[in-house]
């Protein structure tokens, strides 16, 4: 196991009724905040009228910027920092998913920065300050309510880059799983293949005796394989909505992932798909995971499938472990597909035309794709071609 720092300083307020908490945090952090939400779902349910009215018992006053889109572009981000100059925020709350908090993180360090925004992501400048953030979740997927990433999207040149600083990281997140029933099917099965690569990036490591990280990422992806399809199927249910919530929350918080390399491959594919095609990030995944999974097998590699196979999916221990990595892999396919989301390109009408730019883009935005296997431009045209 790697060295490690291990400080995760996010306050989680979970369970029912726990967007009452909002009135009391704002009263010690905020003078005046920024209420952003996305395409109105917030709205329509109730949660949105839910949290404005801690907001008010606070008497903290607010301005909204609403219509933030999943993939989150950098319009949008550069409409926040206005607001927040123009206004004088000094606190940030995120009503809605993944997307709405990524681009609130982005306004959030944007607005101390002297320079354009996208110098973080596309420069290697690093955010040393930004505004707080508060965050109320309405989707299962990110992690982005516990964690110091964020990924937006530059419409013109369609590129989708990632940046991570503690900075960023929420100072407090609502995880109300109520508030998670009205996500339809297939974005609850989208958060779910989310959630699981996010997962997977951290567990398929070479690190050697980080049994703890891996034993808690085997038991995440197991609640899972449980819970994803009752919530897709019965999506009031609690118990389910909750266990997916919070497995989503501790999947990408830095719990499994400290004192290990980690691989990130899948994603970086992924990142050129949805940014070029628009599509769901998590259906993205589901797409590329399996195939990714059966390139990087190898005598190297082998071991990590083996066990992921016997502790995750059951499969018997006795069987030569060429043949569990296989069986696990196929699994692994099979079980987004039963989910509803798609397994193949084909099925998201994405074509092979841009598999070369997307590799190359891939590596130039990553620097190193993969480290469980380092991929080449050759090894990612094949993986797209494989996901056909």
């Amino acid at each position: 196991m790697i060295n490690f720092t291990h400080n995760i300083p996010t306050i989680i307020y979970f369970g029912k009724g726990q967007v009452e908490a909002i009135e009391a945090e704002l009263k010690k952090r905020a003078e005046k905040i920024l209420v952003v939400t996305g395409q109105g779902s917030v709205k329509r349910n109730g949660i949105f009228d839910a949290v404005i009215k801690q907001v008010k018992k606070a008497k903290i006053p607010f301005i909204e910027l609403s219509g933030i889109l999943p993939n989150p572009r950098l319009k949008s981000v550069y409409q926040g920092i206005e607001l927040c100059k123009k206004e004088k925020i000094d606190f940030i709350l995120a009503v809605g998913g993944g997307s709405v908090i990524d681009a609130s993180k982005a306004i959030a360090c944007g607005v101390l920065y002297k320079g354009d925004v996208w110098d973080f992501f596309s420069k290697g400048v690093r955010p040393v300050k930004a505004l707080p953030i508060g965050t109320v979740l309405t989707l299962a997927a990110t992690g982005s309510e516990m964690n110091g990433n964020t990924v937006i999207t530059k419409e013109d040149t369609k590129r989708k880059l990632a940046i991570g600083s503690p900075v960023l990281r929420p100072c407090f997140s609502v995880l109300d799983p109520e508030y998670t029933y009205t996500v339809n099917r297939y974005h609850t099965a989208a958060g779910v293949a989310d959630i699981m690569a996010h997962i997977f990036e951290q567990y398929f490591s070479h690190t050697h005796a980080a049994d703890v990280q891996d034993r808690i990422a085997e038991a995440l992806l197991k609640v899972c394989l449980k819970y994803g399809p009752v919530a897709c199927k019965k999506p009031a249910d609690y118990d389910a909505r909750a266990n997916i919530l919070w497995a989503g929350t501790l999947a990408l918080n830095d719990l499994i992932g400290e004192g290990k390399e980690e691989d990130w491959a899948s994603h970086a594919i992924e990142h050129e798909l949805s940014a070029i095609y628009d599509i769901s990030h998590g259906a993205g995944l589901a797409i590329v995971v399996p195939n990714w999974m059966k390139h990087v097998l190898s005598g190297k590699t082998i071991n990590k499938f083996a066990d992921y196979g016997i502790n995750v999916w059951g499969i018997d221990k006795h069987k030569a472990k060429e043949s569990i990595a296989f069986e696990a892999i196929e699994k692994t396919k099979n079980f987004f597909k039963t989910l509803g989301l798609p397994v193949t390109l084909k099925e998201v009408n994405i074509p092979s035309d841009h598999f070369l730019k997307m590799a190359q883009s891939a590596i130039q935005d990553w620097g190193k794709v993969g480290s469980f296997k380092t991929l080449a431009e050759r090894d990612i045209v094949s993986i797209l071609k494989s996901s056909l």
